[in-house]
């Protein structure tokens, strides 16, 4: 005689889903993420901001190539 297969069968796959689930949204989440950071990051450009423009003047930072 063989015993039901409803037994541990139907836990596995139901756990097995869960995961899958949980991978997915985790997933998704990262992606989403990454998303608002590259949005974030061509969304805000900013200006000019004062600085040194030569070199030689002790105690200012300069750029290293400036657009302004």
């Amino acid at each position: 005689m063989s015993a039901p297969a409803s037994g541990g069968a139907g836990r596995r796959g139901g756990r097995r889903a869960f995961w899958l689930a949980f991978a997915a949204i985790l997933a998704g989440g990262l992606v989403l993420a990454n998303a608002h950071l590259v949005y974030v990051a061509i969304g805000s450009q900013p200006g000019c901001v004062p600085h040194a423009k030569t070199a030689g003047e002790p105690g200012l930072l300069r750029a290293a190539g400036s657009s302004c």
